[in-house]
């Protein structure tokens, strides 16, 4: 079994120690590109997808994550890697079969992503109505 080293992993012990100098608010700051990555739709769903479903192929992730190119999806999983958020293991076969996982440091996204994925499904419903309501507001102030 092979596995791409693209990016080096991260020792678990670096996993859960701060920095205070990171400040995502102060522009620059590399926090606030991790926010970004982390942040973005389709990081978020592989990510959960990676947690909830464990090791996966990218045709596996594809069809799971609806809507996603193959472009784009490649993309994502490229920057999880490098971010050291996600691993890719190739084993040698006829065809070549790669799998993804989530690394050490990818594990630690498993709480704040079920947290964030219970918050949209139990929430859903209130932020539509908020939506139509101010875009009833919108309607009638001629906005």
């Amino acid at each position: 079994m092979e596995r791409n080293e693209v990016s080096p992993m991260v020792p678990a012990t670096a996993v859960t120690q701060a920095t205070s100098t990171w400040d995502p608010y102060e522009r620059g700051c590399p926090s606030r590109n991790l926010l970004d990555r982390i942040g973005d739709k389709w990081s978020i769903l592989v990510l959960g997808e990676l947690a909830q479903n464990g090791t996966a192929r990218f045709t596996q992730l594809r069809k799971r994550l609806e809507g996603v190119s193959e472009k784009m999806l490649t993309q994502t999983l490229r920057a999880l890697e490098r971010d050291g958020l996600v691993l890719r293991t190739v084993h040698p076969a006829v065809p070549v079969r790669v799998e993804y996982e989530l690394t050490a440091l990818g594990q630690t996204l498993r709480g704040p992503l079920k947290g964030l994925t219970e918050w949209s499904t139990e929430h859903t419903a209130d932020v539509l109505a908020a939506q139509e309501s101010y875009d009833a507001r919108d309607r009638t102030a001629g906005g």
